[in-house]
């Protein structure tokens, strides 16, 4: 009897060890916040009196289940998966994500009430664009005839594309009309680093056509010389690119218009200036007497 009981002692140490040292599932740190349009399904409203409503703003596809027959604990209105016994696939774009972020899609889901007790679970499926990015499986709650919703799936992928498009889509084969309803969609996301900024193409004076031109050829033949010259060889780089005799030619002539320029006496004696001005007026008042005028020509101004 002892021996059996630490038998199970281990059996359950073990366990509690093996729960322990699970991987944390992928996605796990993404923190910050991306853009699921409409998430809550909430537009357009369903009008009253009215279950359903057949277009949904900012997703393709599906069908919106009213607030009432939805039955979400938050209220929120639901996005319908199956119509007319066919999938009826929901897609949208996850904005503000680029590719290389790893993303955590968040969402609940509930059979609809139009599903009676005893009958499967609702199955659909979860996919992205990506190869590295397999579709998640799920299922609903147990229908019960009632909203039996399950709140915080969870799916992790890293994005293949910039603004990744997200597909729900409906596998149920019983009762294939009643698929599952989806609502409360939100994303969070760990950016890629930014890597460093790539030149356009546009800009480039030697893209296309260009690259065959005698100055770009040039250019592009003197990179490949410069690529084969080791780092440390002076002589190597110096023969692809020049002593530089023409650029500290120009420096030079550059400095000596300044200290040239700098020379040049920019002080005058102020009485020599004046005297200088005083040219024309005095041309024009030398024969003006002094009873001509009420106040005298020398009073006029200095001259």
């Amino acid at each position: 009897m002892l021996r059996a009981q630490r038998a199970r002692l281990l059996a359950v140490t073990l366990s509690g060890a093996i729960a322990l040292a699970a991987p944390t599932p992928a996605g796990a740190e993404d923190t910050e916040p991306a853009v699921v349009p409409n998430g809550t399904f909430s537009s357009p409203t369903v009008p009253a009196g009215q279950t359903y409503a057949g277009r949904i703003d900012d997703w393709n596809g599906g069908g919106i289940a009213s607030a009432d027959r939805a039955g979400h604990p938050k209220g929120f209105q639901a996005a319908i998966t199956a119509k007319k016994n066919e999938p009826f696939p929901l897609s949208t774009r996850v904005r503000g994500v680029r590719a290389g972020a790893t993303v955590t899609l968040s969402w609940d889901d509930n059979p609809d009430i139009c599903v009676k007790q005893g009958d499967p679970k609702r199955t659909y499926t979860v996919t992205v664009a990506g190869d590295a990015n397999k579709a998640g499986s799920y299922s609903t709650n147990d229908p019960t005839g009632k909203p039996n919703w399950f709140i915080g799936r969870t799916y992790s992928f890293t994005a293949a594309e910039d603004a990744p498009q997200i597909t729900f889509t409906s596998t149920t084969t019983n009762t294939p009309n009643c698929g599952p309803l989806i609502t409360n969609v939100a994303a969070l996301q760990t950016a890629p680093p930014l890597g460093p900024p790539q030149p356009s193409k546009d800009n480039d004076p030697c893209a296309g056509d260009a690259a065959s031109s005698p100055s770009c050829k040039d250019v592009a033949d003197n990179k490949n010389q410069i690529d084969k010259c080791p780092p440390t060889n002076k002589d190597c780089l110096a023969s692809v690119a020049g002593d530089g005799k023409a650029q500290n030619d120009g420096i030079a002539k550059e400095t000596q218009a300044m200290e040239d320029f700098n020379k040049v006496p920019r002080d005058e004696d102020p009485n020599k200036a004046a005297s200088d001005l005083c040219t024309l007026p005095n041309a024009l008042t030398d024969g003006v007497k002094p009873g001509d005028t009420v106040v005298p020509p020398h009073d006029w101004w200095l001259c």
